[in-house]
């Protein structure tokens, strides 16, 4: 149980409060230009994170203090975490396939406690309308899919890059299509991150 603002001991509650609130603000987001001055930074991330859980979490925009892993996977160990992340600003993000590559890295190293997933479909559609004047449609992106080719995707990332591509549109500053992308991206949080270790 994650200890949170809203004082809720309950997980069921606090999973339905945390959607109910960060899907608010994702709206909020967009409505408000939030993401308009955004670029496809690791700082990006970090503020697109706060945004979305500042009412929710204390640790909200902040690099987790935990290992965590999901099933036999682990994600980037605290002591390469940092170090991941400059690696992960430095990557070329010009092409789709680089915004993509850069996606999955960003994905292994999972710099927070929580909601990972959703701040960064955000993140990469931000870099793809800056980059690219293109966003996912990801109501066109199966969730079983999704998972298995993002759960392959660091060893062979074709699969991914071969899904999202078949899901983009130029329907960049329709409203409608990002809140069911706000949406379908709560309905692809299969699983829950587990604390592995604290420093």
């Amino acid at each position: 149980m994650l200890e949170n603002k809203l004082n809720i001991e309950n997980p069921s509650e606090l999973a339905k409060m945390e959607e109910l609130i960060s899907k608010k603000k994702a709206v909020e987001m967009f409505e408000t230009g939030y993401l308009d001055n955004l670029s496809g930074t690791c700082e990006t991330l970090f503020k697109i994170h706060k945004y979305l859980f500042e009412d929710i979490y204390e640790f909200a925009g902040k690099l987790r203090t935990v290992n965590i892993a999901k099933g036999n996977f682990r994600f980037a160990p605290l002591m390469y975490l940092k170090a991941s992340l400059n690696n992960i600003e430095k990557m070329p993000q010009s092409t789709f396939d680089e915004i993509i590559e850069k996606y999955v890295e960003m994905n292994i190293a999972h710099p927070f406690r929580e909601g990972n997933g959703r701040s960064m479909r955000i993140w990469l559609d931000n870099i793809l309308k800056t980059e690219l004047s293109l966003v996912i449609d990801w109501s066109k992106v199966d969730k079983e899919d999704y998972l298995r080719a993002m759960e392959r995707s660091p060893v062979r990332d074709i699969e991914i890059k071969h899904f999202l591509r078949q899901a983009l549109t130029d329907r960049i500053t329709d409203r409608n299509l990002y809140v069911e992308g706000i949406d379908t991206s709560y309905y692809y949080e299969g699983y829950q991150s587990f604390e592995t270790s604290k420093l």
